[in-house]
């Protein structure tokens, strides 16, 4: 529940059960709530002096002054000091009684009161309140019941207002924890986002946007694994651009570079999410297809790839060799690749001997 919508009593869970139980722990029984508030009409023509010297005290400690601040700031403060003091002589130490107490703590944290200045300022008030007892009460038994029972408001009180000034404080810690360890989080997000990104550039050609040939052999031995496993049958092409030296020495590196840009998103475009593309090196790829066999590496997707290809790069070919692995029989995958570039080269040969411009 947002603190807002509760009071500091039912936030410190005090009842007047809980009211009752303190007195009875600190011994503040009703003889002593008797005595003291009939004490009110002795010190209620005295308040105005009593307070004036206690704040003559307070405010000649810098600490105490710097906090006070002001002249109308000390008013209210004098306001305030003269009704605690009636409040102390009232006989009513009930949930209003204690839901001020808890305020004055807050209050004090809040406006950066250390507990040794607040300590400091219940001596002087009580050895102010002593001396007025000193000079009016002449009994000296008397004189002893009251000044215990006042002792023991007065540690009543104290205890209500270091349990808000902790309670407050236990808070402050809890909220810079939760600060701290959402902050944690939001960094190990980040080194977990940074870290992806540094593996995905690690596996990924900066180029092209495939899968760097690093990783081809870890994948192939994973992917035939699967297949195997799987009873079912494996393709790899091997793919070389035609004439791709010969773009370099005409139209540039920067044109080289925009082909080979262009032919890796056009892998990307036309291949499954399961495929494995690889830009093998210079202008050759070398693409993984579980559960696709030759046929239709050829006929469906690479068939597809030259397509592609061509509406991007116009007259731009592309020589192509694939194997087929399995399902029956499973060839080891570094032999699946020089299969795969055999072929390529051997389609190559084949294009040099037909007429320019045709496809195959």
């Amino acid at each position: 529940m947002n603190p807002t919508e509760q009071t500091l009593l039912e936030q410190m869970r005090i009842t007047d059960f809980e009211i009752a139980h303190r007195k009875e722990l600190l011994l503040l029984n009703e003889q002593d709530v008797a005595r003291l508030a009939s004490y009110c009409s002795k010190i209620e023509p005295r308040i105005d002096a009593l307070v004036d010297r206690f704040y003559q005290q307070q405010t000649a400690i810098t600490e105490i002054a710097l906090l006070i601040g002001d002249a109308d700031t000390l008013i209210r403060l004098r306001t305030a000091q003269r009704r605690y003091v009636l409040d102390l002589f009232s006989g009513h130490y009930d949930l209003e009684y204690v839901n001020n107490r808890l305020r004055i703590g807050l209050v004090h944290k809040r406006i950066g009161v250390e507990p040794k200045l607040y300590l400091a300022a219940i001596n002087t008030l009580k050895a102010l309140l002593i001396e007025d007892m000193f000079e009016q009460i002449h009994d000296e038994p008397e004189r002893l019941v009251m000044l215990a029972a006042l002792d023991k408001l007065f540690l009543f009180d104290i205890t209500l207002v270091f349990e808000t000034y902790i309670r407050s404080l236990v808070s402050e810690i809890e909220s810079s924890r939760e600060k701290s360890e959402n902050y944690a989080k939001s960094l190990e997000q980040k080194v977990r986002e940074r870290t992806k990104q540094l593996e995905e550039l690690n596996r990924t050609d900066a180029l092209t946007g495939l899968l760097n040939v690093r990783h081809l052999n870890e994948l192939l031995l994973l992917s035939l694994r699967t297949c195997q496993r799987r009873a079912e049958p494996m393709a790899i092409a091997y793919l070389d651009i035609d004439n791709f030296k010969q773009i370099n020495d005409t139209e540039g590196h920067q044109r080289g570079d925009e082909i080979l840009r262009i032919v890796g998103h056009c892998i990307r475009q036309v291949f499954r999410a399961e495929d494995s593309c690889f830009r093998y090196g210079g202008d050759e790829f070398c693409l993984i297809l579980p559960n696709c066999n030759e046929s239709q590496a050829r006929d469906i997707y690479l068939k597809r790839l030259i397509n592609t290809v061509k509406e991007q790069l116009g007259d731009l070919t592309l020589s192509i060799g694939i194997v087929q692995t399995g399902p029956e029989h499973y060839d080891d995958g570094l032999n699946l690749i020089r299969l795969a570039d055999e072929r390529m080269y051997a389609a190559k040969k084949a294009l040099k001997e037909k007429t320019p411009g045709s496809t195959h």
